[in-house]
């Protein structure tokens, strides 16, 4: 009797995994997965979700930041990633500099203030409080986001982030300091991506 219970209850519990690997699969299907390692967009998202689709990969880079008021320093290269995560529910970005730096955000659209809320780590810098930014799509197909801050001589203003020139070859992006008007604008930071292309698999 028992020779006859063995191969059923193995039988039973790789029935039973398999079973559950199949529901997990359907269940968390909009995660990375080899046939899709930056996931999926969740469909059942609000559209603007998309609004960072084509930034969705792999990117070349090149990043200067301005040292003083008439000085940019050097031409910096890094890999800039874009993913989808929580199963295709928000979107992760990490960035590795040739300089040692390190860093990422995780960017979440909230339907109920309809606006993007970009929330920004790097290695240079552990806290406990994660600076946030937040922003929009705009008419001219800009990714804009804001952040209060302060400027040195104490006048009132905000971080300004800019995405520009989006495309499925890549993407400009701008820093700068300006006022709560932007009648002042100070850039501090450039980059420029151009996007890698994903290398097929062969099944053959």
């Amino acid at each position: 009797m028992k020779i006859m219970i063995k191969p059923f209850i193995i039988t039973l519990i790789i029935c039973f995994g398999y079973t559950y690997k199949i529901q997990a699969q359907e269940i968390y299907k909009y995660e990375a997965s080899v046939e899709n390692p930056y996931g999926l967009p969740n469909p059942n998202m609000p559209d603007q979700l998309l609004d960072f689709s084509l930034l969705i990969g792999e990117c070349d880079c090149q990043s200067i930041r301005r040292i003083d008021q008439n000085t940019w320093g050097e031409v910096v290269s890094m890999i800039w990633k874009f993913k989808y995560i929580m199963n295709g529910m928000a979107i992760q970005d990490e960035t590795f500099s040739e300089d040692g730096r390190y860093a990422g955000s995780i960017r979440q659209f909230v339907a109920d203030s309809s606006r993007w809320y970009v929330h920004y780590y790097n290695s240079q810098l552990s806290t406990s409080l994660l600076s946030v930014w937040e922003g929009n799509k705009s008419k001219e197909g800009n990714i804009i986001l804001y952040k209060d801050q302060i400027s040195p001589n104490g006048m009132e203003g905000n971080y300004k982030i800019t995405f520009s020139e989006i495309s499925k070859k890549g993407f400009n992006w701008r820093g700068e300091w300006v006022t709560k008007d932007e009648s002042i604008i100070y850039p501090t930071w450039k980059i420029s991506c151009k996007k890698k292309i994903l290398k097929q698999t062969n099944k053959n």
